[in-house]
C-alpha cells in the first residue's frame, strides 16, 4: 500500500471515530425558563392531562418509563404531587425520526501509465471523492411545567440524541431515564425555595 493510500486511510478513519465520539456523548440539551415566574411560589405538581405522550388516550411501557423519571426528579427537587389542586402540571413528548447523514471525503489515488519516451511506468495521482451514507434513529423528549393558575408554560427542557437499535425494555427505560436526568440536571429550582437557582 502507498503512503498516499495509507494517509488517505488515516485520514477517512479519523473523520469516522471523530463522527461515534460525537454520537456516544449522550443527547443535547437546550432549557428556557420563563423570566417572569416566581419558581419560589411553587410546590405541588401533576401530570398534565392528558399527556403529549399518550396522545392515543392510554399508558405505554415507554410513557411509563418516562412518568417515573420525570416524578423522581421532581420529587428530588421536594416538588410534593397533588393531583387536585398543583401549582404545576408537567407535560411530556417524545417522537422518533429517521435521519440521514452523508459525509464526503477527499481520496487521491494513482492510475500508471507506460510511458514510451521514459521507457517505464509513470504514476499519475488523481483526487476523486468518497462519500459515505448513515441512515440513523434521532428521539427528541420534551419536558414542559405549566404554571396552572396562569396557564403559561414556565419551563421547557429538551433533549435530542440518536437511538440504539435495542428493543430490551431494560435498555430503553434507562435510556429515557438518561434523557429524563440529563433535562433536569438544567432545571435550578427547588419547591418553595427563595428566587436564586439551586
Amino acid at each position: 500500500m502507498s503512503t498516499s493510500r495509507r494517509i488517505a486511510a488515516w485520514f477517512a478513519a479519523g473523520c469516522a471515530l471523530a463522527l461515534l465520539a460525537g454520537c456516544a456523548t449522550g443527547p443535547r440539551v437546550t432549557t428556557e425558563a420563563d423570566p417572569r415566574a416566581d419558581f419560589s411560589a411553587y410546590r405541588t405538581w401533576a401530570f398534565y392531562s392528558p399527556l403529549a405522550i399518550e396522545r392515543d388516550g392510554y399508558e405505554t411501557a415507554s410513557s411509563e418509563a418516562a412518568k417515573a423519571a420525570v416524578r423522581a426528579q421532581m420529587e428530588n427537587r421536594g416538588y410534593r404531587y397533588d393531583e387536585g389542586s398543583p401549582d404545576l402540571r408537567v407535560n411530556i413528548n417524545a417522537y422518533l425520526e429517521r435521519r440521514t447523514d452523508v459525509s464526503t471525503v477527499p481520496t487521491v489515488d494513482y492510475a500508471y501509465y507506460y510511458s514510451y519516451r521514459a521507457r517505464g511506468y509513470v504514476a499519475v495521482p488523481y483526487w476523486n471523492d468518497r462519500t459515505q451514507v448513515y441512515r440513523y434513529t434521532e428521539g427528541t423528549m420534551n419536558v414542559d411545567i405549566i404554571d396552572v393558575r396562569q396557564n403559561r408554560l414556565v419551563w421547557e427542557g429538551i433533549a435530542v440524541g440518536r437511538v440504539g437499535n435495542s428493543r430490551e425494555p431494560a435498555e430503553r427505560n434507562a435510556r429515557i431515564n438518561t434523557a429524563v436526568v440529563e433535562i433536569f440536571a438544567r432545571y435550578p429550582h427547588r419547591a418553595g425555595a427563595s428566587g436564586a437557582p439551586m
